[in-house]
């Protein structure tokens, strides 16, 4: 068990100067440990994941297209707690509206079990009787006013509203380096 606090104390030095509070969660965890109140050691290596798993969901919010001109960007920070209870992961979403009230929402989830659920559909898009369009390289699967597709078998890109005015937002993402996204 000490060789575990351990590796988690010594990995938590290669973090960047702004997770000094996650080096500090888990400092009072070791200590916490060494003074045997395991509970509390618990506790804070728990705080310390969410502030991680805070840190990975920006970084994948990131990759969220800015707003075009004449439009706006409403980033949703509520997707953590939803992505919890379909087994963990991390997600990113925003909404674009513009002065018309049209509506464009994105939606981006890392490394969850739904997102390998959705694989195969993509996959089989035209099988299933939906059309498929390429953006950068990557396949869509295209389905009403939904499209869908999942970069480096690992992140479930998907979309709703008209596909005219998603397309330019789903062309100013960098998928290529999404792929690489968290590795």
């Amino acid at each position: 068990m000490t060789r575990i606090f351990a590796v988690l104390m010594m990995s938590s030095l290669a973090l960047p100067a702004q997770a000094d509070d996650v080096s500090d969660l888990m400092e009072s965890a070791l200590k916490a440990y060494e003074d045997g109140d395991i509970q509390y050691a618990l506790d804070e290596l728990d705080m310390a994941r969410r502030a991680l798993l805070d840190m990975k969901t920006a970084s994948l919010g990131s990759y969220l297209p800015e707003a075009p001109e004449g439009w706006t960007r409403e980033v949703s920070t509520e997707m953590g707690a939803g992505l919890a209870m379909m087994g963990g992961g991390v997600g990113a979403e925003a909404t674009y509206t513009d002065a018309g009230g049209a509506r464009v929402k994105i939606t981006l989830m890392a490394d969850n079990p739904m997102v390998m659920s959705m694989s195969g559909m993509i996959a089989n898009a035209a099988v299933m009787g939906m059309k498929t369009e390429r953006i950068q390289r990557q396949k869509f699967a295209v389905q009403d006013k939904q499209m869908m597709a999942l970069i480096a078998n690992r992140i479930l890109v998907q979309t709703e509203g008209d596909p005219e005015q998603t397309r330019p937002l789903l062309e100013a993402m960098d998928f290529a380096d999404m792929a690489n996204f968290g590795l």
